[in-house]
């Protein structure tokens, strides 16, 4: 257990260059706080005694602006910078050297029972205010673009961005769209050639009714 508390400090100095002194992050670190609370909070669920890991994930969102549901798997070295308004639901798995920013919300899209929330490999990536919904699978070294809204499941080493989110870059190579601007549908004006179309018929059916 201290060893696991000891490398979640190392992690901070290696991930923020603001960090100085170990006083400084384990006293004034609210993302390394609200990994700590959830880590006891764990343990407690694990024994399957609910009430007490929810009180001590709820006083760490009160402290944190943080919310991390003690039943959620969350593996070894994982980080969030600045933290404020993360959400991490139940049934999230998160792997090694995961990093969140800001904002983001693991969550479930309110459809599915059992596993209902993401699940995010081993050096994932996801940046500020990104949402990540349902059971879905962001793969290895995958990075989530700032802002994304991402719901299908992602690829290893995947770059995603938008709404929804699409991966951009996968494997180092940029992903081409199979969107060309240059040949974009226009409704008016196939809306006119189906019009034309239909009085050049109209004309026949005259002609042919006069003769």
């Amino acid at each position: 257990m201290w060893a696991r508390l000891k490398e979640d400090v190392e992690v901070v100095f290696e991930q923020d260059p603001a960090a100085r002194t170990i006083l400084e992050v384990v006293l004034t670190y609210s993302g390394l706080h609200a990994i700590w609370a959830y880590r006891l909070a764990h343990i407690f669920f694990k024994k399957e005694m609910y009430f007490i890991a929810r009180v001590i994930s709820q006083l760490s969102r009160f402290f944190t602006g943080i919310e991390i549901h003690p039943g959620a798997q969350i593996g070894r070295r994982f980080f969030i910078d600045h933290g404020m308004g993360v959400v991490i639901g139940e049934t999230c798995e998160i792997g090694d050297n995961v990093t969140l920013f800001q904002g983001v919300t693991l969550g479930g899209t309110g459809k599915e029972k059992g596993k209902r929330h993401p699940t995010l490999e081993d050096n994932v990536l996801v940046a500020s205010g990104a949402k990540v919904l349902g059971s879905i699978v962001i793969g290895e070294n995958s990075k989530i673009g700032a802002g994304s809204v991402v719901l299908k499941n992602v690829p290893e080493n995947s770059t995603v961005v938008g709404i929804p989110g699409r991966v951009v870059i996968q494997n180092g190579v940029k992903v081409k769209k199979d969107l060309n601007h240059q040949n974009l549908p226009d409704p008016v004006e196939d809306r006119c050639n189906l019009l034309e179309k239909q009085i050049h018929d109209l004309q026949r059916e005259i002609a042919a009714l006069k003769r």
